[in-house]
């Protein structure tokens, strides 16, 4: 018996999805500063590990409900694919972003913090966009292309390892750069800032659908007597 997951279930999913995953960032970055006694590499590594682990724990928990994609531009390329309706994107993208709202509020809120606050942290400049829009691809790739049951933990290895070789530390997600913006801490990024880092992960995610979507067999060559099987993929012998 196949049971259909209401939009109330989904749409409250992401939310909370989104909530946690921006607490554990915001939270682990607060964390961090504060025990690494002014090693930003040290508070970054605290941060990196924390969100790996939240991460894929989310994904995990999350992921049977809603998709877990806790991210606008994951849930643009999946209504692209057909894999989400068209009418259940703006209820997606709306709960992502309050619940990266909310998130930052309730990390706020652990460590004692003015709940609502804006950063000062810019983040702007050529390198930081093209970073952000590499990190973006390279997410989507892996959502794309993991094999079954592997994107979770992939997803969560990938972002740990962009957090260190992109010059931006890998936001990917224009709700976590929302989100952010209300923190003023280590993992926070200036009003200013956000709207340069949005349009760079949506460029991002569109250059990440479109190498997947490269990668694709096309219809002409499905059935094509000169192609063979290999790793789940077809590949012309020629």
């Amino acid at each position: 018996m196949i049971v259909t997951i209401g939009l109330k279930r989904k749409v409250l999913a992401e939310l909370i999805g989104t909530c946690l995953l921006l607490a554990v960032v915001i939270g682990s970055g607060i964390m961090g500063e504060r025990l690494a006694g002014g090693n930003v590499a040290i508070a970054l590594l605290a941060n990196t590990l924390a969100t790996v682990g939240g991460l894929y724990v989310l994904i995990e928990m999350f992921g049977p409900l809603s998709g877990a994609h806790f991210n606008p531009a994951v849930s643009m390329v999946m209504t692209l694919r057909g894999e989400l309706p068209a009418y259940e994107l703006v209820p997606y993208i709306a709960a992502q972003l309050i619940g990266a709202l909310l998130g930052a509020w309730l990390a706020h809120a652990m460590f004692g913090l003015p709940i609502i606050e804006f950063s000062g942290k810019v983040r702007a400049g050529t390198g930081q966009w093209i970073a952000e829009a590499v990190a973006t691809a390279g997410l989507l790739l892996v959502i794309l292309r993991a094999p079954a049951g592997r994107a979770s933990i992939m997803v969560a290895a990938y972002i740990g390892a962009a957090y260190w070789f992109t010059a931006s530390t890998s936001f990917a997600n224009p709700a976590a750069a929302f989100g952010r913006m209300f923190s003023d801490s280590f993992a926070g990024i200036a009003p200013s800032s956000v709207p340069g880092f949005i349009l760079a992960e949506l460029i991002g995610a569109a250059i990440g659908f479109a190498v997947h979507t490269a990668f694709e067999p096309s219809k002409q060559r499905i059935g094509h007597p000169n192609l063979i099987e290999s790793s789940g993929e077809h590949e012309d012998v020629h």
